[in-house]
């Protein structure tokens, strides 16, 4: 068989979605196929990987996402103060005044804590409880993120 005809089977082979041809032609036969075939003889052996089982504890705790994890671990009397909007968050209502809050100090229900700037609004975020600031989670000038924590409050 001439080498230009295989050169075009195999031309044609590519071209369609044919995945094997076999050609004979007097005595010569040609088969020509896209697809690897692999022959796995009774010699060759598999290995079986097993994973180690999982207590179901573990099992929990990946059913939970990281914020329900939060909530279950932390004290229930904390209050996490969430941000209601994407903004900037500011301490102090202009930059020579002290800030609202600081860690330690009594809030009571309505108090300012922060001011969060967004579209060039000023939004004054108030307490929803009485308590005391246990700790605030930015600084003066950060970019803050819808439902981000900004305040933990520990209630009265």
């Amino acid at each position: 068989m001439d080498l230009r005809k295989v050169k075009k089977l195999i031309e044609l082979l590519n071209e369609s979605g044919v995945g094997e041809i076999e050609i004979t032609e007097g005595d010569d036969s040609v088969r020509i196929s896209r697809e690897s075939t692999s022959i796995i003889t009774p010699s060759q052996k598999t290995q079986k990987i097993s994973t180690p089982p999982e207590n179901k504890e573990d099992q929990i705790q990946k059913t939970l996402t990281p914020k329900e994890t939060n909530a279950v671990t932390k004290n229930i009397n904390q209050f996490e103060v969430l941000s209601p909007m994407v903004g900037t968050f500011y301490a102090s209502p202009s930059p020579d005044e002290p800030p609202y809050v600081k860690v330690g100090d009594t809030v009571k229900q309505g108090d300012t804590l922060c001011i969060i700037e967004a579209m060039k609004m000023m939004n004054q975020i108030e307490a929803d409880v009485n308590g005391v600031i246990k700790s605030i989670k930015a600084q003066n000038g950060d970019p803050i993120e819808y439902d981000q924590i900004i305040f933990v409050i520990d209630q009265d």
